[in-house]
């Protein structure tokens, strides 16, 4: 924003989507997997706008999700980043490309 350096690739994420992550890790969700989580989610609601809570977590459970329950909240904020994102307007696979785990390993 105002006065502040253009940020460099490390900081592609925003400081919502930032909070997303640690919320989903908090919930039980492994670093390695949330790329793949929000990007299914991202999809979902990009398809489908006006789903509510439970049929979005019926299409996660579908996608193989179903060890993972959405809630209120973190359905919220998970709007909240990509609405800041502009995620629409963005290529599908953004957030995979973008996002690097913070607790994981180089896999070669």
């Amino acid at each position: 924003m105002w006065g502040r350096k253009q940020p460099s690739r490390g900081d592609d994420l925003n400081q919502l989507t930032r909070i997303l992550i640690e919320r989903l890790e908090k919930k039980g969700m492994e670093p390695c997997i949330i790329h793949g989580f929000i990007r299914d989610l991202a999809n979902t609601i990009l398809v489908n706008p006006h789903m509510n809570l439970l049929q979005i977590n019926k299409q996660l459970h579908f996608l193989g999700w179903d060890g993972f329950e959405l809630d209120y909240h973190t359905l919220e904020l998970a709007i909240a980043c990509f609405e800041a994102e502009g995620l629409e307007k963005k290529p599908a696979r953004w957030f995979e490309i973008n996002f690097k785990p913070h607790n994981v390993g180089v896999m070669g």
